[in-house]
């Protein structure tokens, strides 16, 4: 089971830092992912980390801006989200999956889901 928390209501510019924990499980030799969703849009897809390795994986409007990281010990990944635009503003997601590197943004390959956390940028 996946816990996402960590969102909530920031000016433009300001930074949030969303958390997603494995609840009874591990992480390990998996890919866990963020993605997003706003009212009307399909779901896309922010930013992904592989357990093993680190390797990072960002959508291009949030280079620079988001960073992803994972604490093996609490078996939590994190996504810092930094100068905050209102375009961010979405439900976000973690999911966990065995994706390829050219599908890594693909949400058929994740096959955990957790309950989305809303994040709010005000302008």
């Amino acid at each position: 089971q996946l816990q996402a928390c960590g969102g909530g209501l920031v000016q433009a510019g300001g930074s949030l830092r969303l958390s997603c924990a494995a609840s009874g499980g591990t992480f390990a030799g998996y890919t866990v992912a963020w993605f997003r969703q706003s009212p009307g849009t399909e779901r896309e897809y922010v930013s992904s980390i592989r357990w093993s390795g680190g390797a990072t994986y960002y959508r291009d409007s949030v280079k620079g801006r988001f960073t992803i990281s994972r604490d093996s010990a609490k078996t939590t990944a994190y996504l810092q989200m930094n100068s905050l635009k209102p375009e961010d503003t979405a439900v976000y997601y973690c999911a966990v999956g065995r994706p390829i590197t050219s599908a890594v943004s693909n949400d058929n390959m994740y096959y955990y889901w957790g309950q989305g956390t809303l994040v709010t940028v005000s302008s």
